[in-house]
């Protein structure tokens, strides 16, 4: 399958390299795209500056996708962890961390590609937030459909950036995707505390999960 994605930068990147991506970033090194050439512009914009949102496409017909809609959302939490890091508050934040890692997370090092949800800023407080015990795996899973951020598209094997073309790069505006980057990450932090204040105390915590011996099968 010929899929056209797009990557937000501050460059233009003609010739995509596996070893050029950051460690800790959400699933770990490799190259961040999206099929929303909308977003891609907000993720190449900063503040008073231009950015691009270079064009590709990929043949994912002979590669190994993950697809993380496939899972629970604490299977893509637990991934998270393994990559980015996160600030714990007390023996609760370090146990439940320790708890996600061993029973939630899954082999996806073994995959070409990984498509799942973007950590930005107010995704990344969210799940902060639930390993420190302070709100619900429902208000988390709430929370994460606010911003309508969508899902990027990561690869991470050399097989799959053997299979990506640059067709082309956009300019994309700071003054206007600038703006509705922040709109969107305002409105999701705004629906977040409302739902966070409604709901408090109600839900299942990690906490309770970690007493009940959960682990991914229970979430199927």
């Amino acid at each position: 399958m010929i899929k056209t994605i797009y990557h937000g930068s501050k460059q233009i990147i003609k010739s995509p390299s596996i070893n050029k991506g950051k460690l800790n970033n959400d699933y770990g090194r490799g190259f961040y795209c999206t099929e929303d050439i909308e977003l891609a512009k907000e993720w190449a914009v900063s503040f008073k500056k231009d950015g691009y949102a270079n064009v590709y496409q990929i043949d994912t017909s002979n590669l190994k996708v993950l697809n993380l809609d496939k899972y629970c959302s604490l299977t893509w939490l637990a991934i998270l962890i393994e990559n980015r890091k996160f600030t714990v508050r007390g023996q609760m934040g370090n146990e439940s961390i320790n708890y996600l890692k061993k029973y939630f997370s899954i082999d996806y090092k073994s995959y070409d590609v990984i498509i799942g949800y973007r950590a930005d800023d107010s995704y990344f407080d969210f799940a902060s937030s639930f390993i420190n015990n302070a709100i619900s795996l429902e208000t988390l899973e709430k929370a994460l459909r606010y911003g309508n951020l969508g899902k990027q598209i990561v690869l991470i094997s050399k097989k799959a950036f053997s299979k990506i073309k640059y067709k082309d790069c956009l300019i994309a505006n700071y003054e206007k995707y600038y703006l509705i980057r922040k709109m969107r990450d305002d409105y999701a932090r705004d629906q977040y505390h409302n739902n966070k204040f409604n709901n408090n105390g109600k839900g299942i915590y990690i906490k309770d999960i970690i007493e009940k011996g959960l682990t991914k099968d229970d979430f199927k």
